[in-house]
């Protein structure tokens, strides 16, 4: 997969933050008044970037390396340039608060008191003569604040899960709603049309032979056929309707939860589809974004819809592993048993190391409706 050069879900409230952070120490470092060589200036700020860069991506012990590496460069510095450099803790603390674990978070916020306690030492002769200073509350700060992160996003996951969990149970209620439909459609509308059909053939062996009994069958026919209307009129109506733009719109808020990035490509208007066919879609495209978040490891998934000769096309995409196989408990055969429903298609095409394509076809009729 493709390595971005900041990570997606952090631009939107860190971006500006750390571009102001780094500008800000660059400035401090060259324009600050001190006799430090500017050869060992550049070689701290590279690497406190470096170190910076490194922890920004991980959340295992490799940001608890890159954290003890940016207190120590830190440290170092400050002995020379003055305790100013100290503040720049900030940078990793922060990012120790991301920590996956707690013992990560722990051991970098003793590298932090380390980082005082050793510069006091040093600059004053005692090491914990920063007590009676603003040090202290700089290194009570900087200890706060990876609490703080942690836990808030502790709480921010939490609150995800139960977001997801909360649509997926709205979405396992819904699918019910549609087998218990299905099974009505089997069990009522299914022997109706089964009445109709044997009558029709009853019908077509009469006309010649007996035009009247024929006549009394056609009039059996067209009460049916009415009775037949009737049944899915009730089912229809008993069928929540579902909008495909707003599952759509759902899709992306549960795909960010996950941190997948959705890109739907609008190549041109969306056709009129009717309720049935409009729902059978959402539903499908629904599970086609399951299965995405559970089983192909993606970092985008990219909704097409277009118009192929007769057919209503939506295609969902994603970039994962594509080891995606049919018949195997994914929902596959669902989607496939709903498309055929509407006189449609479904199939999939899948690239060990490119992702996964699924390809949602209904036919269109003249009037432009399914």
């Amino acid at each position: 997969m493709k390595r971005k050069i900041y990570p997606l879900e952090h631009i939107e409230k860190y971006l500006m933050i750390d571009v102001f952070v780094i500008i800000v120490l660059v400035f401090n470092v060259f324009f600050k008044k001190d006799t430090i060589h500017w050869g060992i200036k550049v070689g701290f700020l590279l690497l406190f970037v470096a170190s910076y860069y490194v922890g920004l991506w991980y959340r295992d012990w490799r940001l608890l390396v890159a954290s003890l590496v940016g207190f120590s460069l830190l440290l170092t510095f400050g002995i020379y340039a003055g305790n100013w450099v100290l503040l720049y803790g900030f940078v990793f603390a922060d990012l120790l608060g991301r920590a996956h674990r707690m013992a990560i978070m722990i051991v970098g916020m003793a590298g932090i008191i380390a980082m005082f306690v050793l510069f006091s030492w040093i600059n004053a002769g005692s090491p914990f003569a920063f007590i009676s200073t603003l040090e202290l509350l700089f290194m009570v700060a900087q200890l706060v604040v990876p609490v703080v992160v942690y836990t808030r996003g502790k709480a921010n996951i939490l609150k995800e899960k139960l977001a997801v969990a909360n649509a997926q149970l709205e979405r396992y209620i819904q699918e019910e709603e549609r087998n218990r439909i299905a099974r009505d459609l089997h069990d009522t509308l299914g022997q109706t049309l089964t009445m109709i059909k044997l009558k029709s053939e009853l019908t077509m062996r009469l006309v010649e032979k007996n035009p009247e009994k024929a006549k009394h069958e056609l009039h059996d026919i067209l009460n049916t056929s009415r009775y037949a209307l009737k049944q899915v009129r009730e089912l229809v109506t008993d069928m929540k309707f579902i909008s495909l733009k707003k599952e759509m719109e759902l899709s992306k808020d549960i795909l960010q939860n996950a941190g997948i990035e959705l890109v739907v490509k609008d190549e041109g208007a969306m056709l009129p589809l009717s309720n049935v066919a409009e729902t059978m879609l959402a539903l499908s495209v629904r599970e086609a974004i399951t299965n995405i978040i559970k089983h192909s490891l993606a970092d985008q998934c990219t909704i097409t819809p277009y118009v192929e000769t007769e057919y209503y096309c939506i295609q969902v995409s994603d970039n994962g592993h594509g080891n995606l196989r049919q018949g195997e408990g994914n929902g596959l055969h669902t989607m496939k048993e709903r498309m055929t429903m509407l006189q449609g298609d479904m199939y999939m095409m899948a690239s060990p190391g490119q992702g996964t394509v699924i390809t949602l076809k209904v036919p269109l009729i003249s009037n432009g409706r399914v």
